[in-house]
């Protein structure tokens, strides 16, 4: 969305960063599967997104193969997302992204990680004393350390809050489908921009 001119200026923004997967929709091979019963694998591109949870609005995307991982993307999609918001305080994000590089990337930012580390955690840091005590913390009482937000800056992550990600792609394939139309790799990237460009306007609209 680098394109985009939309800045939220808020304060303390808290995003959540989430993928899924779109399908690739390919017209000849479905026809070569129902006529000549020859199966193949037409696969899928992730979407990744960072989403600002209080309005659900898309702050940032990043397109990719489907052989990419979350965690690998985490970086460039916050980094994204800073072109668009004012002051992101907090990031919300499943276990996939549990990787010492994007604690240590949020630390360097000033940013709080809300990231649910692996049960089997190790306590020594690593490179990345950052993980070490949200892990501590966690595996310590996980309820406790969801609620620390509410002590530290007067509010608190709620299970509403980490849904969001989840809500917005869900609206997203309820309004665009769960499939891209093109059939060129940067066909399909566009048009995954050029949506969720849509998808932040409907929901201007719907405000």
């Amino acid at each position: 969305m680098d394109n985009d001119t939309y800045v939220d200026m808020a304060k303390d923004v808290t995003i959540a960063v989430d993928s899924t997967g779109i399908k690739v929709s390919n017209r000849v091979e479905w026809i070569k599967e129902k006529w000549y019963g020859t199966k193949r694998r037409r696969g899928f591109i992730k979407f990744h997104i960072a989403v600002n949870v209080k309005t659900g609005k898309i702050l940032s995307i990043d397109v990719t193969k489907e052989n990419i991982s979350d965690g690998a993307r985490a970086i460039p999609i916050i980094e994204s997302a800073f072109k668009r918001v004012n002051n992101i305080s907090r990031s919300l994000m499943d276990g996939a992204y549990d990787r010492r590089s994007i604690f240590n990337y949020l630390s360097n930012k000033g940013i709080e990680p809300v990231i649910r580390v692996r049960k089997n955690s190790s306590s020594k840091a690593r490179g990345s004393i950052a993980r070490k005590l949200v892990v501590i913390e966690q595996l310590a009482d996980y309820d406790r350390w969801k609620r620390r937000g509410e002590k530290r800056r007067g509010t608190m992550v709620t299970a509403t809050d980490e849904r969001r990600v989840e809500s917005s792609i869900s609206s997203f394939k309820r309004m665009f489908g769960e499939h891209v139309t093109s059939t060129k790799w940067r066909y399909m990237v566009n048009e995954m921009f050029a949506k969720a460009r849509l998808y932040n306007m409907f929901l201007a609209v719907k405000v």
